[in-house]
């Protein structure tokens, strides 16, 4: 017998919302997802996906659904306001998609990236940050390394860093030391590329801010901020930060010369 599928609960957030009416009019009009499927040029699975939050209803999907169920804009709309709201849900989305994601495109023009930090480089970031609960915040971190490095098929990560993050001694010289070997160490493995940008070219599209590109069946994004970030799941834009990461590695220096200005800074801290 098959299973009976629970909707998404709409008041978690303006994605889960989107979803559950795409469910809710299509069982309304009688349409399997199948159906549903032919009306927006999608397989059946796609839908599937679509009303479980695991795929977003593209723009020109929303319009086709809007004529079909005679629901002037509101699907496009939805898709509006979904893109361009904060959604309190978003972090526990990211780190989801993060553990599952195939390839991770990471650029950090200031620290260290979590997924690479060290204990004593986390704990030494959240303490001057003005974390209450250090130890809490910690243990978040470290399980977010485990979701990526232990699983059985861990994702291919490419690292952009720009010089400040490697050379700005994050809880001592000691510390960052440590912070630096570990960042070779994890070069070892054929999974992580991490290239450094160096500060004599100047200028670059990635002093706009820290940006992670996750793909899987799809593409997700996320973008840094002070005191916060946001999801990004609007293709179109998701597909401009992937060309940013691309304009940004441009200006990277080889993995081995990145290696050596690592080697080289590390040094420094002795």
């Amino acid at each position: 017998m098959a299973r009976v599928r629970d909707p998404l609960d709409p008041k978690i957030s303006l994605w889960h919302f989107l979803a559950y009416a795409l469910r809710f009019e299509r069982e309304k009009h009688g349409l399997s997802l199948a159906q549903c499927g032919e009306i927006i040029n999608a397989a059946r699975s796609t839908v599937s996906n679509i009303e479980a939050g695991r795929l977003k209803l593209g723009d020109d999907q929303a319009r086709k659904l809007d004529a079909r169920y005679n629901t002037p804009h509101m699907f496009e709309l939805l898709i509006f306001f979904a893109n361009t709201s904060h959604d309190p849900d978003w972090f526990r989305q990211y780190t989801e998609y993060e553990s599952k994601a195939e390839i991770i495109r990471i650029y950090q023009g200031q620290v260290i990236p979590v997924p690479l930090q060290t204990d004593d480089y986390a704990r030494a970031f959240l303490t001057v940050a003005g974390v209450k609960d250090v130890d809490r915040a910690l243990a978040a971190r470290l399980a977010r390394q485990d979701a990526i490095f232990e699983r059985p098929n861990p994702p291919v990560l490419l690292v952009l860093l720009d010089e400040d993050a490697i050379d700005r001694p994050v809880g001592g010289f000691d510390v960052m030391k440590a912070q630096l070997q570990h960042l070779l160490d994890l070069g070892e493995r054929s999974d992580v590329i991490t290239r450094i940008v160096p500060r004599k070219v100047g200028a670059h599209i990635g002093l706009n801010g820290p940006f992670q590109v996750m793909s899987r069946e799809s593409d997700v994004a996320y973008i840094g901020a002070f005191h916060g970030g946001r999801l990004v799941q609007d293709p179109v834009e998701v597909r401009e930060l992937a060309v940013d990461f691309e304009m940004i590695g441009a200006k990277a220096l080889s993995e081995d010369a990145s290696r050596a200005l690592v080697v080289e800074i590390m040094e420094g801290f002795s």
